[in-house]
């Protein structure tokens, strides 16, 4: 994944401290879509450092908890990738849709409190991101698209996270107060670049407005509040100007529970503070909706 953003604008579950029940699994399938500036004063050409002004990312994502509170995760992404070098020239919008890099993560939860506030969760994740993703995108003249514009980065990188869910908040059973903090850690990947490292960290504030007494229908909606933070591009090991940036986003998501097993969800982040990137970087709006479906893979 050359350009996705690993929390996903909130991923499969509504509860992200939390680890699956031993021999549960789910399926998920979730839509993101992400719009960029272009950067004051661009011109026409792409530069060494530049993002998608459009992007569209389909994570598609298995979890299974073998024992409990160990959760693997596999997370398998499709991209489409779209630059607008001009806005005068919306013709000229090179690009392509392939398969991203393979995340395999290991989740442990390492605290679980009960009490008659609710429950207090936490859990740290870990594992690779493979280099199995597209890094072959052309312009119609024949040439290699940058690197941040590619599906796939062509680097083995390593991710990092931190989350923790506390219901109960105020006292409140409904409320909750839910945490997330990721690192991806990138190395040289293809055409001799090393895409900025990126630190994201998220909290979300859900009410639980509906919940059923058997828990197999339930609503959870909140706004959310998002730091991403992407670091400075490398060619060939020289800093790249131009590359990097912050921005603060604020947003909403909201989770419904059909039926037990079954979650959709819809979500929605606009940037309320960022940098003033030259490089087609500064975010106008990111939408994420999907749905994960578990189901019990053993006894």
């Amino acid at each position: 994944m050359g350009t996705v953003s690993l929390s996903q604008a909130q991923g499969p579950t509504p509860e992200t401290g939390a680890t699956l029940f031993p021999g549960g699994a789910y399926i998920s399938y979730n839509s993101i879509f992400t719009t960029r500036r272009l950067a004051a004063g661009s011109g026409a050409g792409l530069p060494i450092t530049a993002r998608p002004t459009f992007m569209h990312e389909i994570p598609l994502t298995f979890a299974w908890g073998f024992r409990r509170d160990f959760q693997l995760t596999v997370v398998v992404p499709i991209v489409n990738t779209r630059f607008e070098a001009s806005a005068a020239d919306r013709t000229n919008r090179p690009g392509g849709t392939g398969l991203g890099d393979v995340l395999v993560l290991l989740k442990y939860r390492f605290l679980r409190l009960d009490s008659e506030r609710g429950t207090t969760q936490a859990s740290f994740t870990f594992g690779p991101k493979l280099p199995v993703g597209r890094t072959s995108l052309r312009d119609a003249s024949g040439a290699r698209l940058p690197a941040g514009l590619q599906p796939g980065s062509g680097s083995t990188d390593l991710f990092f996270s931190l989350s923790a869910t506390y219901t109960g908040l105020f006292l409140l059973k409904r409320l909750v107060a839910d945490e997330s903090i990721t690192y991806l850690w990138r190395r040289q990947g293809s055409q001799q670049t090393q895409l900025g490292s990126t630190f994201e960290s998220r909290f979300w504030l859900p009410y639980r407005p509906y919940q059923t007494r058997s828990v197999d229908k339930e609503w959870f909606i909140g706004p959310a509040l998002t730091w991403l933070h992407d670091g400075q591009d490398r060619q060939a090991g020289i800093p790249q100007a131009g590359s990097g940036s912050d921005v603060l986003l604020l947003g909403a998501t909201t989770y419904v529970g059909v039926r037990r097993g079954l979650v959709v969800w819809i979500g929605a982040d606009f940037p309320v503070a960022q940098t003033a990137g030259t490089s087609h970087t500064q975010i106008r709006h990111r939408f994420s909706l999907g749905i994960t479906q578990q189901f019990r893979l053993h006894q």
